[in-house]
């Protein structure tokens, strides 16, 4: 009997960043590789997750990798990095989107998905900054609910609760889980997997195995890596977000905020109806 065969997609998140072990990370999804069965040596687990993919890459490049590997599980969390550039567009998130899940859930894959909190808040930009970003990842949060139900995938809401505002579980970067962030995410995956039968192997310990970074090594990293990300960031989107937020104001300064909530919603209900309904194979006749 082969192995239960697990498969991740996605971006920095899935990848593992916050979550140091030895030369490199390892991250909610590998942590939850370990209890989808009663041995960890049943389970062939393999990561394609990139720091800074977006959902174009998760199509081009992930999603080819992952079928030839004729996952059994896939994971595929991807989202907020189409959020922070200047291209971002509801309309081609959601058909990128599609297409992953089609390809994997048409081979069989169980699918993990899961809706995210926006970058502004956790970065705790200005209003008028924060809230165009919010406004794109309720919209990315949108599309993943709807085909996650369409592609009955495995669903986890972890744009909301109490880990979001827990310090303890978030790194230096306030952008990525720490290692008690990501045993969450894994813990709470793995929850719903075992009601769902998929998992039949113990539950990740909650707790770190390893100590919190100190005060002073996660300065040194805001200081190297984290200042590359986010000038990395900051040239792609900065410009557009500053006309964003200049567009907030005059919109808030006229009592009319709320057209940009239904302009957005309006958005996300075009991007969906533009898809095909997904195939279904037809019963067998006895």
């Amino acid at each position: 009997m082969r192995p239960l065969r697990f498969v991740a997609l996605g971006d920095s998140l899935t990848e593992g960043v916050g979550d140091p072990t030895g030369d490199g990370w390892r991250g909610w999804a590998a942590l939850l590789a370990g209890g989808l069965a009663e041995q960890p040596t049943a389970v062939e687990f393999t990561n394609l997750a990139a720091s800074g993919a977006q959902t174009g890459d998760v199509l081009e490049r992930q999603t080819p990798a992952g079928l030839e590997l004729r996952p059994d599980v896939v994971s595929v969390v991807v989202g907020v990095n189409d959020t922070l550039r200047r291209t971002f567009d509801i309309h081609a998130v959601a058909a990128r989107l599609d297409r992953v899940y089609a390809a994997f859930t048409g081979r069989g894959a169980v699918l993990l998905t899961a809706c995210l909190p926006d970058p502004g808040a956790m970065l705790g930009l200005p209003g008028a900054l924060a809230r165009p970003l919010a406004r794109r990842q309720r919209a990315v949060n949108a599309v993943v609910h709807a085909l996650s139900e369409r592609y009955e995938a495995v669903h986890l809401h972890a744009d909301a609760g109490q880990w979001l505002t827990d310090r303890a579980m978030w790194s230096a970067d306030r952008l990525h889980p720490g290692e008690r962030g990501h045993r969450q995410l894994a813990v709470r995956f793995h929850a719903l997997l075992a009601e769902t039968g998929v998992a039949s192997g113990p539950a990740p310990s909650p707790e770190p195995e390893f100590p919190a970074p100190t005060r002073s090594a996660s300065l040194w990293w805001l200081a190297t890596a984290g200042t590359g990300w986010v000038a990395r960031r900051c040239t792609d989107l900065l410009p557009q977000l500053l006309t964003l937020a200049a567009d907030e104001l005059r919109h808030h300064a006229r009592g009319t905020s709320a057209r940009l909530d239904l302009r957005s919603s309006a958005s996300v209900s075009a991007a969906l109806a533009a898809l095909s309904a997904p195939e279904r194979p037809e019963p067998e006749v006895a």
